[in-house]
């Protein structure tokens, strides 16, 4: 469990500072801006290699054969809302007020909606070929 949890963290990390490097490439190209705030860049970039981090930790929870998949995505939503929210006001991705705060969460639960269910089909198709493997 170590090895997979360094794994994951290191693919998380990863992953995060991806992400944060493409957006501000994205903001530069398409934006129009020609330069950036380095202490703000390394703020978002940090922030963007934790998220990257606890989603990829989190999807450990996953991993719990012995809980049912509606408590397995109930913790894991939970979580990994939490500490998404905590950590985008907190560096400023998104401020507190009404209208940002639905947004926010309204695209928040329609990418995790929409991951979620990749995951899912595609693990059940993995299954069901699987298993029509073993019945030829």
């Amino acid at each position: 469990m170590w090895k997979k949890l360094m794994f994951q963290s290191f693919v998380g990390i990863c992953f995060g500072a991806l992400v944060s490097v493409l957006i501000y490439i994205g903001i530069y190209v398409f934006g129009g801006l020609e330069s950036f705030s380095a202490p703000l860049f390394v703020k978002n970039s940090i922030a963007s290699m934790f998220c990257g981090w606890f989603f990829s930790v989190g999807a450990l929870i996953f991993a719990m054969e012995h809980w049912s998949l509606a408590k397995r995505t109930g913790i894991h939503f939970l979580t990994v809302t939490s500490l998404y929210f905590i950590l985008a006001i907190g560096v400023g991705w998104f401020s507190l007020t009404s209208l940002e705060l639905l947004i926010g969460v309204l695209f928040f639960l329609l990418m995790y909606g929409l991951i979620w269910m990749g995951c899912y089909m595609y693990f059940y198709y993995q299954a069901k070929k699987l298993n029509d493997s073993l019945h030829m």
